[in-house]
Formats: structure tokens, C-alpha cells, sequence
């Protein structure tokens, strides 16, 4: 079994409010649920407006296709416009 988690840091500009934030941290969530079969959640920087921290995890039995999917979520979320991609960690780990 493969698991990768990967870590992804924000930031989102013109932010002035943590219900601002918050909607834009569900609609990321919802985009990853909804066009990827992973967990995915709100991980950190609970209190900052303008940073949000996502995680997400994918579970299979290969490495190349855990890496791909991974990447391709990484791309759909930079390309949403949403939010900025500061940060990114991406670990892989066998089972």
C-alpha cells in the first residue's frame, strides 16, 4: 500500500475576514472532493485571514499514479485563482 499526503500553504488576497476565508477554503476543499477521490481538510492557520493550509491524502498500490494525482489536484488548485499557492510538501510513503 502507497500513501501520499501532501501539505499545500495559500495565501488569499483581499481577504478581510475569517468568513471570507472560510468560504474560500470550502470551495477549494469542494473542488478537490469533488473532481478527486481523496480526504482532503483545513489543516492549519485557523486565525489568519489571509493563510490557509490544506492537506490532502491519497491511498493506492502505485507510486506513479499517487504522484500523478497529486500533481494534477496541484494544478487544478493553482488554476482555480482563488488563492495563491505559496508552499507545497508532497510525502510518499510505502506500506
Amino acid at each position: 500500500m502507497i500513501v501520499g499526503i501532501c501539505g499545500v500553504i495559500f495565501r488569499i488576497h483581499g481577504c478581510r475576514s475569517l468568513k471570507e476565508k472560510r468560504s474560500v477554503v470550502k470551495a477549494l476543499i469542494r473542488q478537490v472532493q469533488n473532481n478527486f477521490n481523496a480526504s482532503v481538510a483545513e489543516v492549519g492557520a485557523h486565525d489568519i485571514y489571509q493563510k490557509a493550509e490544506i492537506g490532502f491524502s491519497l491511498v493506492g498500490t502505485d507510486l506513479r499514479a499517487i504522484n500523478s494525482k497529486s500533481d494534477k489536484i496541484l494544478n487544478m488548485l493553482d488554476k482555480t485563482g482563488l488563492a495563491e499557492i505559496v508552499d507545497s510538501e508532497l510525502e510518499i510513503i510505502h506500506l
